[in-house]
Parts: structure tokens; sequence; C-alpha cells
């Protein structure tokens, strides 16, 4: 017995979302495409210039697009679970937290703040304990780099304590 493709009796429909995501990777391919032709073609005697990655990656694109279509014409895509919104505006709202207090709160808070909005998304609701986990843990994070890598990342009322 052969494991190839099957034929099924019930005919299949085309894939509506994989043909979304088709036109939006087609669109993505050519939007570089067309900012890399122009850019000056300063290939020099290798003929590889600054146009040559961005043109690799929009035919990269382009091919994925015509080979999404294909996959969503065929209609071979597997049954796609139910979106659960909840973990989604738990993580969202993190960032947008995070974003709202990097610069008064420093980065290890508006952090630890994110690290406990994704624990909650994932099922650790219990933000009495993973607020401080995570500040603690950015903590770290931001003196390491402060410190010994000494990059500049935003400083808080925390982070002043310590440097």
């Amino acid at each position: 017995m052969s494991k190839g493709h099957t034929p099924s009796t019930e005919t299949r429909r085309p894939d509506k979302a994989a043909l979304v995501i088709a036109v939006f990777l087609a669109a993505l391919g050519g939007l570089i495409y067309w900012d890399a032709s122009r850019l000056a073609s300063m290939g020099g005697y290798s003929g590889i210039g600054p146009a040559t990655t961005p043109f690799v990656i929009a035919g990269g694109l382009l091919i994925l697009a015509v080979w999404t279509v294909f996959e969503a014409l065929r209609g071979d895509f597997p049954a796609r679970d139910r979106q659960e919104v909840a973990p989604v505006v738990w993580i969202v709202g993190g960032l947008a937290l995070q974003m709202l207090l990097l610069k008064t709160a420093g980065f290890s808070i508006a952090t630890g703040v994110l690290f406990a909005a994704t624990a909650a998304a994932f099922g650790k609701r219990k933000l009495w304990m993973t607020i401080p986990l995570g500040i603690l843990i950015c903590l770290g994070v931001w003196l390491i780099f402060a410190g010994l890598l000494q990059l500049s990342l935003p400083a808080g009322p925390l982070e002043h304590l310590f440097w």
C-alpha cells in the first residue's frame, strides 16, 4: 500500500484563509521587490550590491505565495483549532502596558508586567506571584545589559537603587 495522496470522494473547497495569506505574501514580496529596485545597483565586479538580499527575499516570498495558492486550491490544509481570544488580549495588553510604563517605571517594572501578562495568557493567573518574579528576572537582565554589556535600557526608580 502506498503512502501517497489518496483521492477523496468528497470535493474539497479552496481554503479562503490560505488564499488571504497568499495575497499578503505576494503583496509583501512585491513591495520589497519594488523598494529594492529603487536602490542603486552598486554591484561592482561581483554584481552583488545592496539590492541583492532584498531581491532574494522578495523572490522567496513570491515563491511562497504561489505555493500557498496551490495548496489552498488543493484544500489539503488540516482543520484549524478555534482561536482563543483571552490569551491574545492578555499578551497585547501586557505589551501596551510595557510601552506605557517603560519611560516612567523603567525596564524592570514594565517588562515584569509584560512577563506576568504573558504568564497569565499561558494559564498562570497568580499575578501576586508572577509580577514580582518577572520584575526580579527583568532586573537581572537590566543589570547584565547595563553593567556588563554597557548597553542603555530605560532606567526607573528600581534600577536607580542598584546603579
